[in-house]
């Protein structure tokens, strides 16, 4: 195993380190940006979260600076706590046999207890920009002997306003360095950055298709708002996974937490307002599998490195690309294979032929899963207008009364408005049939016309209602 690692010119300590950590042979990524490092090329390397970046610019580092320093020589500006963390134990993991000491620096903790680390001695810098920003302006951070510099995951730490943060840091430590930039995306603020900051920047891409997926199946289900809590429990009661669930919004993520733990699941939340403190023990417990079910917003889950993480679901469909992908990279790691399941309402449905189109990736249409005989759901599934309408917001519904009854389309519309309180322009289209007639309705009334229209008559035949679940073709 060592072999794969060291023909890329990893140092043999570090690659003995990886096969330590069951690493079996170098990632796209490491392959084409390793043998640049270790020249000390400047470069900017497109990768999605999940492709290996860490391993690659920590093979970098670890080759290209000596261990024992009392200040440090290399440093990796990241955008969140959570990352900044990860990549600390990842360096320190890799420099098992090397010696190389890394420390995490980032806001929502004791700046006293992050001074003291450094005065200890440390060979690298993992921190967010604005906590290393403020230890550079009290003097307890010393950049001066810095050689080596990683900016990762450079769009999203531009995305949240850190620019000024970052080109201060890089001002204050010298011009000649080596610098590298890792990034999901290449967008113009991006490219920008690296220009500006770097010496004749080697680009190094990995690509759609060579993004770690592969071991990822990713399926979605057409379902409303109303019934998404549905759809969640049966998979979490039948397929009984360890998942991150990705929400929207913070409002979403405490709502759903509050819903499932009602529910007796063992499940936790993070996301961007939580205490430093807190958000650490919530992960924690989830990597130690304390929790099972982790429901997060993309920023508090941004860099999240946890192997065997079985389901990824967004419960909220994300509205790009970038996002969707580096959601679904939080499983299929590590040579395991991972499910991605998201949840579709009628109106997000493009989005689904989009993202297949611009990664030519399957996303296979899924039902929901059918429960075990004679098991209850844990939440019933329900009605949803909203799903069911067509793009004027029109329901059909079946309706008891036909030809054999007498009944005619200005009776059936009359009936409807007395007994159901429809308004006459929220019916439309009426189909009389022998014994049955369909009928459409807005979606407003959707209630009244299943509970408020059974209970009339019509010469005396009590009326029966059938929602028409499937939606009409357009």
């Amino acid at each position: 195993m060592i072999s794969k690692f060291t023909d890329i010119g990893v140092p043999e300590a570090v690659a003995k380190a990886m096969d330590d950590m069951g690493w079996e042979e170098p990632t796209p990524i490491q392959v084409n940006s390793v043998p640049l490092g270790l020249q000390k090329r400047d470069m900017f390397g497109q990768a999605q979260t999940g492709t290996g970046k860490t391993g690659a610019y920590g093979s970098i580092i670890l080759g290209t600076i000596d261990a024992g320093n009392k200040v440090p020589r290399a440093i990796v500006l990241a955008p969140t706590r959570e990352l900044a963390t990860q990549v600390s134990e990842e360096m320190n993991k890799l420099s098992k046999y090397s010696g190389h000491v890394a420390v995490p620096i980032y806001g929502g903790a004791s700046i006293e207890g992050q001074i003291k680390k450094l005065q200890e001695g440390c060979d690298i810098i993992a921190g967010t920009p604005g906590r290393v920003r403020d230890m550079i302006t009290r003097g307890a951070l010393n950049l001066s002997e810095i050689t080596t510099v990683v900016l990762d995951e450079a769009d999203r730490m531009l995305d949240m306003g850190f620019i000024e943060d970052i080109e201060f840091i890089l001002k204050a430590m010298p011009a000649e360095r080596h610098t590298m930039l890792f990034s999901a995306t290449m967008q113009e603020n991006v490219k920008q950055l690296a220009f500006d900051y770097m010496r004749n920047p080697k680009e190094v891409s990995v690509s759609q298709d060579e993004v770690v997926l592969d071991l990822t199946k990713q399926y979605y289900i057409s379902v409303g708002r109303r019934n998404k809590s549905w759809a969640l429990c049966r998979i979490l009661d039948i397929d009984e996974p360890k998942a991150i669930i990705f929400c929207q919004t913070k409002k979403m993520v405490e709502i759903l937490e509050e819903r499932l733990k009602e529910l007796k699941y063992k499940v936790e939340a993070i996301h961007g307002d939580m205490p430093q403190v807190k958000r650490e023990k919530v992960i924690r417990d989830f990597k130690e599998d304390r929790v099972d079910i982790l429901i997060a917003t993309d920023v508090a889950a941004r860099g999240l490195d946890i192997d065997d993480i079985s389901y990824v679901i967004n419960y909220d469909m994300p509205d790009d690309i970038d996002t969707y992908i580096h959601r679904i990279g939080r499983t299929g790691r590590a040579g395991k294979e991972g499910t991605a399941v998201s949840f579709v309402t009628s109106a997000e449905e493009y989005l689904v032929r989009e993202f297949q189109m611009r990664t030519g990736m399957d996303i296979e249409k899924r039902e929901v899963p059918d429960a075990e005989p004679g098991t209850k759901d844990t939440i019933r599934r329900v009605v949803d207008y909203d799903q069911i309408c067509d793009v004027y917001g029109m329901c059909r519904f079946e309706i008891n009364l036909g030809k054999k009854d007498g009944i005619k389309k200005v009776s059936l519309a009359d009936l409807i408005i007395k007994n159901a309180r429809v308004r006459d322009v929220s019916i439309g289209k009426i189909e009389i049939g022998d014994e049955s007639s369909i009928v459409e309705v807005h979606k407003d009334f959707g209630n009244r016309m299943t509970m408020d229209l059974t209970k009339a008559r019509y010469n005396g035949k009590r009326i029966q209602v059938r929602v028409i679940q499937e939606r009409p073709p357009i």
